[in-house]
Parts: C-alpha cells; sequence; structure tokens
C-alpha cells in the first residue's frame, strides 16, 4: 500500500525542493527562479483594474465612432496601434478629422475620469 501512496506524491515537486546549486555553492529551489517581485503582482492586478476602468468610461462617454478611432489608434481592440493615416484611410475620412475625433474623444474621457476620481 505505502508504495502506490508514494506513486502519487513521487511526481509532485515542492517550490521550496533545492534543484541546483550557484556559482557561490548556495542552493537554488524553485521558488528563486520562478518568484516574482510583491510588486509586480500587484502593478499587474492594479493595471487590470485600470483597463477596466478605461472600457467602462469608453462605452459610456464616447460614441461609436470616436471609441473606434482611439481603440484603433492606441491598439486597444487587440491590435497593433495605427496612424491617423491608416485610421483615415480605413473610414474614408481626412486624417485632419480624425484628429479631432481623437482629441474629442480624449477631452471626453479626461473630463470622465476627472470628475469621479
Amino acid at each position: 500500500m505505502t508504495i502506490r501512496s508514494n506513486k502519487k506524491t513521487k511526481a509532485e515537486v515542492s517550490l521550496q525542493d533545492p534543484i541546483g546549486v550557484d556559482k557561490e555553492g548556495n542552493e537554488i529551489s524553485l521558488l528563486d527562479i520562478l518568484g516574482t517581485e510583491s510588486d509586480g503582482v500587484v502593478d499587474e492586478v492594479e493595471l487590470k483594474i485600470q483597463i477596466r476602468k478605461l472600457y467602462q468610461k469608453m462605452s459610456k462617454v464616447l460614441k461609436s465612432r470616436e471609441k473606434m478611432v482611439i481603440e484603433l489608434r492606441y491598439g486597444i481592440a487587440g491590435c497593433g496601434s495605427k496612424t491617423q493615416r491608416e485610421i483615415a484611410k480605413m473610414l474614408g475620412i481626412s486624417r485632419s478629422y480624425v484628429s479631432r475625433i481623437e482629441k474629442r474623444a480624449i477631452n471626453k474621457l479626461h473630463k470622465a475620469f476627472e470628475s469621479n476620481d
């Protein structure tokens, strides 16, 4: 029976188990290699919260064309960021009109964030 129970735990690896030795002779564990700074995790969570807030504000405050221009311009929609000229060509409008739409949308978002924070 103990052989069967040992088989189950045989594949398990602890983060504190030593996996080797560094140049100075100190043992290295998986935790040393895989470990992240706690600040990095906090920063990532904070970034995700800010992104969610941005999407909420964009949906609430911007018109569909303004939202599209901001998403394309800054690569928010998952595709890479595009130039004003590329966006203008896609939408069949002038580059200067894209610039005006972008500026208006950013001002709306700025005011929306300013009023709630």
